[in-house]
């Protein structure tokens, strides 16, 4: 895999920070959104990483879009990504 550049990982921290923030706007901890959601607690937490290289897919987002009731508009409607 390529390393990141800057560019690449300011966008990937602004994702996981957009995840973060939705997630919590729902009021449940990493393990509670899990659990709700049937998934495994680790994928949240790779998913909100911030210190790690690897970055997640669109698909990946496109799905917690759906776990969170919005759509990938929305997703990307954020002061973060302007």
């Amino acid at each position: 895999m390529a390393k990141l550049t800057k560019e690449d990982i300011k966008l990937k921290n602004a994702i996981a920070q957009r995840i973060e923030a939705l997630r919590e706007d729902t009021g449940l901890s990493q393990s509670e959104f899990a659990k709700e959601h049937a998934i495994d607690r680790q994928a949240i937490n790779r998913w909100e990483d911030r210190e790690g290289e690897r970055g997640i897919s669109i698909y990946t987002i496109r799905r917690f879009c759906k776990m969170v009731g919005i759509t990938l508009t929305q997703f990307f409607d954020s002061p973060l990504f302007k």
